[in-house]
């Protein structure tokens, strides 16, 4: 958001705004007005969604392709595995109870499926584990696209799949939010769990790439607070 707004007033200065865009700070500006959260609440969420990143999810992938354990418990228990590395997602939405927490699952890639992570309703996005969400997947071209052509839409992101590898489209929803493992690629045998998360970017944790040995995207060291 920029700067040159008045109140509780988040409108951005730019003119060059998606019709997503629109509605998100329409919907934000009305619930402020009702009181249902404060600018400043917002101001405090947008600071931490900021500086989250991908690192997360990246040191989450690190760790389960190192220990069998760990990615046992990723798998079937995300939500408790992530406190693992300092990230909580049992956060209540509303009264508190069980039922309004929002839960957290892994998709394991394997050599005959490949996962892919969507919403086709909004935009809804594991952000303690990826960060914000990058600005095509809000789009409702890669939403509606994705579920009827999901090749065709992974191959324009330059991922060509064989025919005889599953592609499964997983719609996140307001209670789940999914994040895909990929496989681990040849060739890092020995590597750290530090030099393994460098290698593991945020669109190969949605689904549209995959992890390559030869490029890296440096990680902070140490766990991930939230």
């Amino acid at each position: 958001m920029h700067d040159g707004h008045d109140g509780h007033n988040t409108f951005p200065v730019s003119s060059k705004v998606s019709e997503f865009e629109i509605l998100e700070l329409a919907v934000r500006e009305l619930a402020i007005e009702k009181g249902i959260f404060s600018a400043e609440d917002h101001r405090r969420f947008a600071e931490w969604a900021d500086g989250v990143g991908p690192h997360g999810g990246s040191k989450l992938v690190a760790k389960a392709w190192s220990d069998p354990a760990f990615k046992e418990k990723l798998l079937t228990k995300g939500t408790e595995a992530c406190k693992e590395v300092g990230i909580d997602w049992l956060q209540p939405t509303g009264t508190g109870t069980p039922s309004d927490y929002t839960f957290f699952y892994v998709l394991e890639n394997t050599p005959k499926v490949h996962n892919v992570i969507v919403c086709t309703l909004c935009s809804c996005y594991p952000r303690p584990v990826l960060g914000m969400s990058p600005d095509w997947y809000r789009t409702p071209a890669y939403r509606r696209r994705m579920v009827n052509r999901p090749r065709e839409v992974l191959a324009e992101f330059g991922l060509h799949l064989p025919d005889d590898v599953e592609v499964r489209v997983h719609d996140s929803n307001q209670k789940s939010r999914f994040m895909v493992m990929p496989m681990r690629p040849d060739g890092t045998e020995g590597w750290s769990e530090q030099e393994l998360a460098e290698i593991v970017t945020r669109d190969t944790m949605i689904g549209v790439a995959l992890p390559d040995p030869k490029v890296r995207v440096p990680v902070p060291a140490g766990e991930v607070h939230q």
